[in-house]
């Protein structure tokens, strides 16, 4: 597989699960746990897919989402929004605001591979 995850999320147990998992399955895993640089992360080198919690310090998950649609570079970047509020709101305004999957915590090991594989052939 050989493609580029970036993860950003702000729970270190999160992070250490979501990468072991994705790095076992052949994917070059990134981190980064805080939403007021986020966009910077990304911009640093523009990853194959990113995994986005949905409350991070500094600034939501929905607002790095609305920016990364935003930009050309990005536009076109599939994302995966994490979050633990799982309600019919927080799903459909990450769908909205361009989310390409929405995945609430706790997830399983398997749910987490399944998605990425999806995306990562789309």
């Amino acid at each position: 597989m050989g493609q580029r995850v970036l993860l950003i999320e702000d729970e270190p147990n999160i992070i250490e699960a979501v990468s072991y998992i994705l790095s076992k399955d052949g994917w070059t895993v990134h981190t980064h746990s805080d939403g007021e640089t986020a966009m910077e992360k990304v911009m640093q080198g523009v990853p194959d897919l990113i995994i986005l919690d949905v409350m991070l310090p500094g600034r939501s998950g929905y607002d790095i989402l609305r920016d990364l649609k935003a930009q050309e570079t990005t536009a076109d970047v599939p994302v995966m929004m994490l979050t633990a509020r799982g309600q019919a709101k927080d799903r459909e305004m990450a769908i909205d605001l361009g989310a390409t999957r929405f995945m609430t915590k706790p997830f399983s090991n398997a749910e987490v591979l399944e998605s990425v594989r999806a995306l990562a052939t789309r």
